[in-house]
Parts: C-alpha cells; sequence; structure tokens
C-alpha cells in the first residue's frame, strides 16, 4: 500500500510550528508496513490544498491530513477534502454535545463557530478526538482511503495510535523496527565497527543515525507476521550489542538514557540527587520528565553563584584557591549535595557555558562530579562548540553517562 501525508497550515510553512505530525505518522504506518512515498505542507489556501489532495489520491492508495480540523476560518481541511469528494459535510452528535459540555464545565461562553469541529464528511466515518474537540474523518471508496486528523501533535498522535488496529488490516505486510541505543560512540566509528555486517544486509537493513549526543541503530524486517520479522531481527540485534556492548545501554523508541538511568536506580535499590551551577536546573528538569523518577530522586539544588555553593556546603577555601572551575569544587559540590540529601549518589555540574570564558577556562570546559557510598570522582570535558543550549544540552548527557557507569562499576564491586 502506498500512503501520502499531507500536512496542513501557514505556520508550517513559515516555521512557525515545527512538523512532528508527519514525522510521527509516517514512523507509525513503517511499523506496520506501510510505504510513505510522498509527504507535502500546504498553506492555509483552498485551491491548493484541493489540488494536494486530488493529486495524492490519483497516485495513492491512501492519504493523511493532518491539521486544519479546528473552529477558525483558516481551518479549510474538511471543507477542501468534501468538496474534492464531491461529498458535503454533516454533524457528529457525539462531538458536538462534547463541544457543548466542554464549554460548560469550562463556565466560559461558546462561539456558535466551534459547532464547525464536530463536522466530517458525509459517507464517511467520524473518528473522536480523545484530546481534544476536533473530530477525524475516515472516507474510503474505490480502494482509496482519505483520513483526517487534528493538527496539535498530542491528538494528532492519539488519533493515529487509535487508527493503527484498522490500518494492520490493509496490509498483507508486517514491518517491525527496533531501535538500539549507544552512547559515547561516533556514528562514523560505529558504521566503521558495523561495516562487514551493513554491507550484507537486506532483510532485515540496519540504518545508523546521529541523533543528540548518541548514536542509534534502526533495525527492520519486512515479513508475512509481526512474530516472523521479530524473530528475524532477533540474531542481528544480539550481533550488534555484543560487538558494541561497551557504548550499548538498550532499546525501544521512546527510550532515553534519563529513562533508562532511572530505572536502574531502582533496580539498584539507589537514590540520587544533583548540584547544578553550568547547568542551572536543566538536569533536574530532564529528571522530572521521566515517570516514576521521584522512587529514586526527591529533589536537587542549583547552585550558580560561589554563594550559594558555599550555602550548599562546598567549603569557601576550595573556591577562593581553585575557582568554581575545577575539580576540587565540582568533588565538593557533589559530596555536600549527597550529605544534604541524604542520598547514595550525587552528581554535579559546574563549567563555562558562555559567551566568555571564566576563571581562564574557555567556553565549554566543565566538570562532573560524581560521589557515591565508595568515592568520589570528577571529570573534565571540553565541547568546543560556542552555542550555550548545545553545551549545557552536553554537559548533563555527559552527566548521565558517568552516573550510568558508576552504578554499573559499583554494582559489580
Amino acid at each position: 500500500m502506498k500512503a501520502e501525508i499531507i500536512a496542513v497550515g501557514t505556520e508550517l510553512l513559515l516555521g512557525e510550528v515545527v512538523n512532528t505530525n508527519t514525522t510521527y505518522i509516517a514512523n507509525q504506518l513503517a511499523h506496520i508496513g506501510i510505504n510513505v512515498y510522498h509527504q507535502h505542507v500546504v498553506g492555509d489556501n483552498d485551491k491548493r490544498l484541493e489540488n494536494a489532495i486530488y493529486q495524492g489520491l490519483l497516485v495513492s492508495d491512501m492519504v493523511i491530513l493532518t491539521g486544519g480540523l479546528g473552529p477558525t476560518q483558516d481551518d479549510i481541511t474538511k471543507e477542501a477534502a468534501a468538496r474534492v469528494l464531491d461529498e458535503s459535510l454533516i454533524i457528529d452528535k457525539v462531538s458536538h454535545q462534547r463541544i457543548e459540555e466542554y464549554f460548560q464545565q469550562l463556565g466560559v461562553p461558546m462561539s456558535e463557530n466551534n459547532f464547525k469541529q464536530s463536522l466530517y464528511i458525509s459517507n464517511g466515518e467520524a473518528i473522536q478526538n480523545e484530546m481534544g474537540l476536533a473530530v477525524g474523518c475516515w472516507y474510503e471508496y474505490h480502494n482509496k482511503i482519505l483520513v483526517l486528523l487534528p493538527g496539535p501533535p498530542r491528538e494528532c498522535e492519539a488519533m493515529m495510535d487509535s487508527l493503527i488496529p484498522r490500518l494492520k488490516e490493509k496490509t498483507s505486510m508486517s514491518l517491525v523496527s527496533e531501535t538500539l541505543h549507544f552512547f559515547c560512540i561516533t556514528e562514523s566509528e560505529l558504521a566503521n565497527q558495523l561495516d562487514d555486517i551493513i554491507q550484507q544486509q537486506t532483510n532485515p537493513t540496519i540504518g545508523t543515525y546521529a541523533k543528540g549526543n548518541e548514536v542509534t541503530v534502526r533495525l527492520t524486517a519486512r515479513a508475512q507476521t509481526e512474530n516472523e520479522a521479530k524473530t528475524m531481527i532477533y540474531p542481528l540485534k544480539k550481533q550488534i550489542i555484543n560487538r558494541l556492548d561497551n557504548y550499548y545501554y538498550g532499546s525501544g523508541d521512546k527510550l532515553t538514557l534519563m529513562s533508562c538511568l532511572v530505572e536502574l536506580f531502582k533496580k539498584r535499590g539507589k537514590t540520587l540527587t544533583a548540584a547544578e551551577s553550568l547547568t542551572c536546573g536543566l538536569f533536574q528538569a530532564k529528571i522530572g520528565e521521566v515517570p516514576g523518577a521521584s522512587a529514586v530522586f526527591s529533589g536537587g539544588y542549583v547552585t550558580y553563584s560561589p554563594a550559594s555553593k558555599k550555602s550548599l556546603g562546598v567549603p569557601e577555601t576550595i573556591i577562593e584557591k581553585y575557582g568554581v572551575v575545577s575539580e576540587a569544587c565540582a568533588k565538593a559540590m557533589a559530596e555536600a549535595a549527597k550529605i544534604q540529601a541524604k542520598v547514595d549518589y550525587a552528581v554535579s555540574f559546574t563549567g563555562v557555558a558562555g559567551p566568555e570564558p571564566l576563571e581562564g577556562h574557555m567556553v565549554g570546559d566543565f566538570w562532573i562530579g560524581i560521589a557515591g557510598p565508595y568515592e568520589t570522582n570528577a571529570f573534565l570535558l571540553h565541547y568546543p562548540y560556542r552555542d550555550r543550549e548545545f553545551i549545557r544540552e552536553s554537559a548533563v548527557y555527559a552527566g548521565e553517562v558517568a552516573l550510568y557507569r558508576q552504578l554499573i562499576k559499583d554494582s559489580g564491586r
């Protein structure tokens, strides 16, 4: 089955909004063996959108539109699709009632144009929006399928997920993918170490990708059934992990090193805190994104100034003698945080995010301290890029790597 995705919205063309919906939809379709041959972004223009829908249905078996289902005049997707299909728009009673109840519960006046969100294409099927108000639509005729999804990513993803079982019925093949995550290795080096395996790939296939501060390997197999495809992937996955074991930390599309770190702390029954200068709370914000992080992390410290470092418990003599960007300060911050929070491990960050050098250190120089049950260590790293956010993000990731390795090391004592 050939699919096409059309994202609707002038804001996408202007770069005001990042088009994450197309990526998500394409990824979900790939998982079930539906090939996406074309992707388009069309602004809020009736004629151009009608032409895109018409051309899409000519060359593709399925066209999925996302965006333009809202209540305003520039939300034109349903109207344009209905004209191409020579259909009218009708009210979905369930959605209509939900809209009324929503504004009643909110306690604010509702304008009549909100009911536009309850319209769908006649002779099609309304798709309920569990995350918002705009109803979606499934329209099928002459072996062609047109699907309308809302634009807000949270709503689009939830509605797309609800359609996966139905979409699976439309393809005779199953496509299964698995993503392997690696740290502390470049994409070029990883590809070099896997070169002989990559050269032999047919089915499953191997794709390598640089993603932030890590590298991912995507394994994809096509087979008649999902179980058969998974069976094809397993030996290849095992072979790659065995070869790159020192860099591998886990697999899964939504896995992150931070989520993996939290799970590792849970399994070991250990607790964690952080003292942040350079990163100014970014590590704590990242760990807060992981569900269940409170089981291992009860809180931390932002010690951006020398005075706040002293308040944490860093001796004034250390700051005066070695400075805040130093091994001694990083160790002292981690040890003080560990004592204050009464935890098993503490990580600290101190360095130069820029734009100017500090204490004779270049922008991109930073120290990470790790205080654990057995020892305290500190590591000096340097990132030559002058982008402030890149340096802070990289420092947090390096801290995650250092904690992961320290916990693995201590577990073997």
